[in-house]
């Protein structure tokens, strides 16, 4: 297939992997660095030390600048998400109407960065990876209730030892798209620590004209941050500063009622035999009892009591999987629903 040409930039529009169901994802390229930027800060480098930061720059200098800018052919079909994540509706709307306002045109991919608040195992991570898939980008992922320093986003000066670069910067540099998804897990629970704010990196990074020139602390090259797709996950919403909520959009997710976590389950169960040569073993639809049991679950939960109920069907020789197939301490037994760890 030919690449297209924006007549504007002179850059080629090239096609990329197919999406899963939304067509063929178009993509610009777009400069993420500047290529004098990395050889002055090179040059300036003395001979012997800084090994790291050397490595770095040789690094953005081989990969050069360009990434992928990605956006769907047209407004991909979504009808797959509305079912698998019946809880997330409000999120899967606003996310159709952006999509739609860059279709058939030349604007790129704007999403308005996305806060998802809702207790744990609702499925936040998943709706984040779900949306990379249907975007036909990439993926970045950083999990905040393990941060032990608030360089992860922003990377830590090259005098430090054991310094590196941040997230932002390893996913754009290494990555192969401008406009990754990135994914900040349980924002909520990095908590600031005396006078280095973790999340501060992010007051920058969510406002369009000031991730133009975003600075990591440990390379100190300006790249090109303003095409990335945010996702906050978090389970309560008064442990986020001010800043952060004024600019996302804020989606409280609940726990699925009975009827969507039995509609969740059966897609899973769809899914795990579609993906595994062994799956044809098994009926193509579970029974009504077995998706009762799998209701009481965390959508979180599913995936793992289903791949153990396989396993226990399969070893008694059935091609059904039973409640008692699933997990005993999970099988009957409803999740908590609410804001809670």
């Amino acid at each position: 297939m030919s690449s297209s040409v924006n007549q504007d930039s002179g850059h080629a529009l090239v096609p990329v992997a197919p999406a899963p169901r939304g067509g063929i994802p178009i993509a610009q390229m777009r400069n993420v660095y500047r290529l004098h930027d990395v050889e002055r800060r090179l040059e300036k480098l003395p001979a012997k030390d800084h090994e790291s930061l050397r490595a770095t720059y040789e690094r953005m200098l081989e990969k050069g600048p360009e990434r992928f800018q990605v956006k769907p052919s047209g407004v991909p079909a979504m009808g797959h998400l509305y079912d698998e994540l019946p809880n997330f509706h409000d999120a899967l709307d606003d996310l159709r109407r952006q999509l739609a306002l860059c279709h058939d045109s030349r604007d790129a991919l704007e999403i308005t960065p996305m806060l998802l608040l809702g207790p744990p195992g609702v499925g936040k991570t998943h709706f984040a990876r779900e949306v990379a898939q249907l975007l036909g980008t990439g993926m970045g992922f950083m999990s905040m209730s393990s941060l032990t320093a608030g360089w992860v986003l922003s990377g830590a000066s090259s005098q430090w030892k054991g310094a590196r670069p941040g997230k932002v910067f390893e996913t754009l540099v290494d990555g192969t798209y401008a406009n990754p998804v990135m994914v900040v897990d349980e924002i909520d629970k990095a908590g600031a620590e005396h006078a280095y704010d973790p999340l501060g990196a992010l007051y920058s990074l969510l406002e369009h004209d000031t991730a133009e020139c975003f600075t990591d602390e440990f390379a100190e090259v300006p790249i090109d941050a303003s095409q990335v797709i945010w996702v906050a996950t978090a389970n309560d919403a008064r442990a986020i500063p001010d800043p952060i909520l004024n600019r996302v959009n804020v989606y409280e997710v609940q726990m699925p009622d009975r009827d969507a976590a039995r509609r969740i389950a059966a897609q899973l169960y769809r899914a795990i035999r579609a993906d595994h040569d062994w799956g044809q073993r098994f009926a193509p639809e579970p029974s009504d009892a077995v998706l009762d049991a799998m209701s009481e679950l965390a959508p979180r939960e599913m995936r793992r009591a289903w791949m153990t109920g396989f396993g226990n069907a399969r070893l008694a020789g059935r091609d059904m999987v039973q409640p008692g197939d699933l997990p005993e301490s999970h099988a009957g037994k409803r999740a908590p629903i609410g804001f809670v760890n």
